[in-house]
């Protein structure tokens, strides 16, 4: 089954301390959101590409590889996915990614696709290093997690359509908020596939982010 990637840059970036949109930003001469483009650009699974991004940056994604669409910014993250995927016009896997993890790798990509190919639904995900704790409203310790259980969540994420046609019509019915692409497979009691990723697939979002990012790309 083909891939539609769904590539989400459409954020402010508050946190970056910029006028510019943090997906916009440069890193080793490129904006932000062009290192991830490239990767579904020339990945053999991915299908066509669909841009969520406000119209004075689509002229930045162009391909002579592949097709390029684009839909528009919503004012919710799941907002913005939603409308990324009603622009898909054949059922299909839909790959979601976030623009500002540029450092997303071909062979990540193609992990979590066959994943996914297999379940329905699966995600980029790294156990988690640190002791997390519960807390209360008024910040006191509730109790202390088992970290062995805990994974911090990434992208990209892969869905079935038939998967997020259903879990956007609950979503939608309920009026419900998820963070998450996976959480829509969730909410119909179908299991997502954690696939090992990367510490190094960060997201950027602190002008700190970046530093970082260009150190690791320095290095590989």
């Amino acid at each position: 089954m083909n891939t539609v990637a769904i590539l989400l840059a459409g954020g402010s970036g508050v946190r970056m301390q910029s006028i510019t949109p943090k997906q916009f930003l440069r890193l080793n001469d490129r904006p932000i959101a062009l290192h991830s483009f490239a990767i579904f650009e020339h990945h053999p699974l991915i299908a066509e590409i669909i841009v969520v991004c406000a119209p004075e940056f689509r002229s930045l994604f162009s391909s002579s590889v592949k097709p390029v669409y684009f839909a528009s910014p919503g004012y919710r993250r799941q907002d913005s996915v939603y409308n990324g995927f009603n622009e898909i016009k054949t059922e299909s896997l839909v790959c979601i990614h976030d623009s500002a993890r540029p450092l997303l790798t071909s062979d990540l990509l193609g992990d979590v696709i066959a994943a996914a190919q297999g379940t329905g639904a699966a995600c980029a995900a790294v156990p988690v290093k640190n002791t997390i704790k519960e807390g209360t409203k008024d910040h006191y310790v509730a109790k202390t997690l088992e970290r062995n259980d805990l994974w911090e969540i990434q992208t990209p994420q892969v869905l079935s359509f038939d998967l997020m046609k259903r879990g956007f019509q609950l979503v939608l019915e309920g009026n419900i908020t998820v963070t998450d692409d996976v959480s829509l497979a969730e909410l119909l009691g179908v299991e997502a596939k954690l696939v090992p990723s990367d510490y190094k697939n960060i997201k950027i979002t602190t002008p700190e982010d970046l530093v970082i990012a260009e150190c690791l790309m320095s290095r590989s």
